[in-house]
């Protein structure tokens, strides 16, 4: 019998798989990491940047759950923004720009303190499957290393190729060889494969960019790291600059198409409809004369400036004239031209919700392999997978977060439940639940359910109970706590009150306070912002706590066959077809169709619980109200 090289054997040392290996390890396993270069684990492929629009939201809960990703960045962070501010807290979304040349450097001296082993050099030829179950890898000189689980964290490799004009090599990055995953024995893995596209726009020279009278992109004034566990704020030391597109551009970019992979044909997959190519955009947008276009340093001293929003697959030529055409980049100089990946991914309809194959058990599939977008989801799929195949391995119960748990549980369910046309990407419209899915509160959803699995410290829980601890009795404080405000001068308020109507804002107010309580949220910016978001949606937080637990407790309630479809108005016109033509018999039923979205199913179980029992608006028979 072979030698039991790792519990658990990962494949790829992209974002899904550093979660994926430092999840197993934590829970006690032996774990390696398998990649084909090692100096490339952690490498950013596209833009020098983490977080986002709900991607930030992703990254605070995987640093909730023990992830790494939060760590990393706030080391290599260059840059912070808080997105959305002009919004509700319920769409807030950190972003923050890094060194591209630490960040992997940062990512592989994580690993290595959990285990200076942990990184193997290889190369991974085929799946090695005995009786339906893992039973570990084959390396292309043909040795076969034993394992009891494997995630496949592939990435965009998957029989990958780049294009650059009427240039074509096979890779799934810059530099790098294709990956083709085969079995051992052959024919053991039956998946169902489909076809995807993304891109990269070119990286110019900073130094031939003229920087004045482009608008200043500054980082935020007070940063809030993305790590709990980080000892200190990142600092910004870089500026980015906003330019755009004139209709110069687009002339200069017309006379590509003729040459451009997705306009001859040769790229077959759907690239990503949130991030356009530059071509795709002039195109789908004739009548918009120009497109914003920022401009990234990839350093803090260095010279490459990634070009974000001018993704192109054109010939290198045509990119560079075209980029020429805008406010100070007359003279630029491009450094590497961008290009477009076209590559194979597994359809997560394959997977169970721990994100193991319904096929073959202890395998399992996480990040782009999967049909994703994007680093955060990577990295989210990656730590979930490391979790579960841990779990599997050492009897503890397996775990899947709900969509009213987190965004996590959101882009896995979405995943499981639909086949992406094009690269899935998280977004806030994504999550019904979102008012409750805060970023500011990661901590306390989700640290206590990671400590159940030995993925955080003491510390670190700790931490997330005395912060809950603070703002339980700050809002119970709040509460009794009155003062004598100018507008009110003879009624004396609850601060709670006060803050609610908007009177004042939270900070102000407790500055005529000098209470224990009061000193310690004035001494916690963050925990203030939070108590005060809590009051001022705790009504809405209410409302939708309750629809959560009622939608919990009436997943089996009958829909009675009559159901009029017709008269839900919110109603997705996918949804609506699809459920009057398949007429489920339970909301549960209607839950597990794919072309019916969380949102369609929580306007079907408003309908049922706001309509009185046994009738609707035209009087027909429908489901019993949900009490």
């Amino acid at each position: 019998m072979e030698h039991l090289f790792a519990d658990v054997i990962v494949i790829g040392g992209g974002h899904a798989g550093i979660e994926a290996a430092a999840a197993a390890h934590r829970m006690g396993l032996r774990v390696r990491l398998i990649s084909t270069s090692a100096a490339q684990v952690g490498t950013l492929s596209c833009n020098p940047a983490v977080g986002g629009t709900a991607k930030g939201q992703l990254v605070k809960e995987i640093d909730a759950m023990g992830g790494l990703m939060g760590e990393i960045t706030d080391e290599c962070s260059l840059q912070f923004k808080m997105l959305n501010k002009s919004k509700g807290p319920a769409v807030w979304s950190p972003r923050a720009q890094v060194s591209r040349s630490r960040y992997p450097i940062v990512a592989q001296r994580k690993l290595r303190e959990l285990d200076p082993e942990i990184i193997f050099e290889g190369n991974v030829e085929k799946l090695w499957i005995e009786s339906g179950a893992m039973a570990g890898v084959v390396l292309a000189n043909g040795e076969k290393l034993r394992s009891k689980a494997v995630i496949v964290c592939a990435g965009t490799f998957l029989n990958a190729v780049m294009h650059t004009g009427h240039e074509q090599t096979s890779g799934g990055r810059y530099g790098e060889r294709p990956t083709q995953l085969k079995t051992e024995p052959p024919g053991a893995l039956e998946l169902s494969t489909h076809r995807l596209k993304t891109g990269t726009p070119p990286r110019v020279s900073l130094r031939s960019i003229n920087l004045v009278g482009l608008d200043k992109q500054e980082g935020d004034e007070v940063v809030i790291p993305f790590s709990v566990r980080s000892h200190s704020a990142p600092v910004n030391t870089i500026a980015c600059y906003l330019t755009r597109t004139t209709l110069e551009t687009r002339a200069e970019l017309a006379k590509g198409f003729a040459d451009s992979p997705m306009y001859a044909g040769r790229i077959k997959g759907i690239g990503p409809r949130y991030c356009p190519s530059i071509e795709d955009k002039v195109t789908r947008f004739p009548d918009k004369n120009e497109h914003h276009i920022f401009l990234e340093p990839e350093e803090e001293d260095g010279d490459v400036v990634y070009v974000n929003g001018f993704s192109s697959s054109l010939p290198a030529d045509v990119q560079l004239a075209a980029l020429r055409t805008m406010p100070g980049l007359e003279h630029v100089e491009m450094i590497r031209p961008g290009y477009a990946v076209e590559y194979d991914y597994y359809p997560a309809y394959q997977l169970n919700h721990t994100l193991e194959s319904k096929q073959i058990s202890g395998l399992y599939f996480a990040g782009q392999v999967n049909g994703t977008s994007g680093y955060e989801e990577a990295a989210a799929q990656g730590l979930m997978a490391g979790i579960n195949a841990a779990a599997n391995i050492t009897g503890k119960p397996a775990l899947v977060i709900k969509r009213s748990e987190a965004y996590i549980g959101v882009l896995i369910d979405d995943l499981i439940r639909k086949v992406p046309e094009e690269p899935y990407r998280i977004f806030t419209s994504s999550a019904e639940h979102r008012l409750i899915l805060r970023q500011d509160n990661a901590d306390i959803r989700l640290t206590p359910i990671a400590a159940k699995y030995g993925l955080v410290s003491e510390d670190q829980l700790r931490l997330a109970q005395r912060k809950a601890d603070l703002v339980s009795q700050a809002l119970d404080w709040l509460k009794t706590e009155k003062i004598v405000t100018s507008e009110a001068p003879v009624v004396r308020q609850s601060v709670y009150d006060l803050t609610k109507s908007k009177v004042s804002t939270l900070a102000v107010l407790l500055e005529y306070i000098d209470a224990p309580i009061a000193n310690a949220l004035k001494a916690r910016p963050n925990i203030l912002q939070l108590v005060e978001t809590e009051i001022l949606y705790e009504g809405y937080i209410k409302q939708h706590q309750t629809k959560i637990d009622r939608m919990e407790l009436n997943r089996e309630e009958v829909i009675p066959a009559d159901f009029d479809y017709s008269l839900l108005s919110g109603l997705s016109a996918e949804s609506r077809v699809v459920l009057s033509r398949v007429r489920p018999a339970t909301v549960l039923a209607a839950s597990s169709i794919s072309a019916v979205t969380p949102a369609d199913l929580a306007i079907l179980f408003s309908s049922l619980t706001r309509v009185p029992r046994g009738t609707s608006k035209n009087g027909k028979s429908i489901a019993p109200a949900l009490n």
